[in-house]
């Protein structure tokens, strides 16, 4: 894959040359062999139009050089200042239309906010390569004024088109998802909070979406679970039409929301939030009836990313309840492995697996910290 589409890093050559980096730091590949798909990558003119974000052109461009650098080298220093001073003007384009946009009270959209190309995405990537420009506190500010209700009442982070495009949501929705929705701005906030940089307002905007997390558990008779969104007519009755928990998945569904929770307990050093946290991860890993929608391979909604997320929860875990699960998610993987061969994207492909199969062989943390853009850490 050349030009355009090699820039993606869901279905892209970048987002398999991360695969290649991992192993080139680890030893397990040449360096050589990374350049060549860095180079794929990078063979196109590289965009950073406003439809760019973490997952598209300039942002997922410097995420990827910026992860061969994760040693501490000065591999790719020239081009990664030249990119990285086109993400900042990306940014800063992108928060002024974001302003305008809740300024004049419009609905939001995924594509404002979210992290695969939206504003948290890209504070996702400042907050781990911080520019010398001031852009990340102002989109922190901006996506705490996303947990306060609008005018009209409805989360800030209400959009008016539907979650999908054979799924309706007449009158819009509230998404609960780390991909889309309120868990990737609970995480994003955790995390930055963990990392020391906050900006007013930002404990109590982590509190707000605990609260709404609260609000919209559902327990279960195997333990606690999540919507994927909320409609209007839910919003207006309070009462959740979904009959049972969606499948457990990274992106939807409560691995990622209970990754979200607890680093908002972190954060916030509340040991009961982040105990609550890691019992609904535990629970949901042990329910054959959620596991048995575990079908797919990938990190969006399959078996990798619920792997990658439980690990990294475990680690953090007050007991070992999480931890007692990665053995059979783990032979989930290896499952997967032999079947998986005709995608080779991040997300959804065979990428994802062996990055997730290769935390899983040597159980330590990634070295070129290639999950964070999954905003589990």
């Amino acid at each position: 894959m050349t030009g355009l589409g090699a820039q993606s890093l869901a279905n892209g050559t970048a987002g398999m040359a991360l695969l290649h980096i991992e192993r080139a730091h680890v030893g397990t590949e040449s360096w050589y062999s990374a350049h060549t798909w860095i180079k794929q990558a990078t063979s196109g003119e590289i965009t950073s139009a406003d439809h760019a974000g973490l997952y598209y052109g300039a942002p997922a461009v410097s995420f990827l050089l910026h992860a061969a650098q994760a040693d501490g080298s000065e591999r790719y220093r020239r081009p990664i200042k030249t990119i990285d001073s086109y993400v900042t003007r990306l940014a800063e384009r992108r928060l002024i239309q974001a302003t305008a946009r809740a300024d004049h009270g419009d609905p939001a959209t995924f594509h404002e906010y979210d992290l695969f190309y939206g504003l948290t995405g890209i504070a996702a990537l400042l907050l781990r390569h911080p520019p010398d420009a001031d852009i990340l506190p102002a989109i922190l500010r901006h996506l705490i004024r996303l947990t306060h209700p609008t005018s009209d009442g409805l989360p800030g982070w209400w959009v008016a088109h539907d979650p999908d495009r054979i799924k309706p949501t007449p009158g819009g929705h509230a998404n609960l998802g780390m991909a889309h929705g309120a868990a990737g701005l609970l995480a994003l906030l955790s995390i930055a909070t963990r990392q020391g940089v906050a900006v007013d307002g930002q404990f109590e905007a982590i509190d707000r979406l605990c609260v709404w997390f609260d609000q919209w558990r559902q327990d279960g008779r195997t333990g606690p679970w999540w919507p994927q969104w909320i409609t209007l007519p839910e919003l207006a009755d309070g009462r959740l039409r979904q009959p049972g928990p969606p499948r457990p998945s990274w992106c939807y569904g409560t691995p990622g929301i209970a990754r979200a929770l607890q680093l908002a307990g972190l954060a916030l050093d509340d040991t009961s939030r982040q105990q609550q946290a890691e019992h609904a991860l535990a629970a949901c890993l042990t329910d054959p009836a959620q596991l048995r929608h575990l079908t797919g391979p990938g990190l969006c909604h399959g078996v990798a990313g619920v792997y990658q997320t439980a690990w990294r929860a475990a680690r953090d875990a007050r007991t070992r309840s999480i931890s007692e699960r990665l053995p059979f998610l783990a032979g989930l993987l290896d499952r997967h492995a032999v079947t998986t061969k005709n995608d080779g994207s991040l997300l959804n492909g065979a990428a994802g697996l062996a990055l997730a199969s290769h935390t899983s062989a040597h159980q330590t943390p990634p070295h070129s910290g290639w999950d964070s853009c999954l905003l589990i850490t």
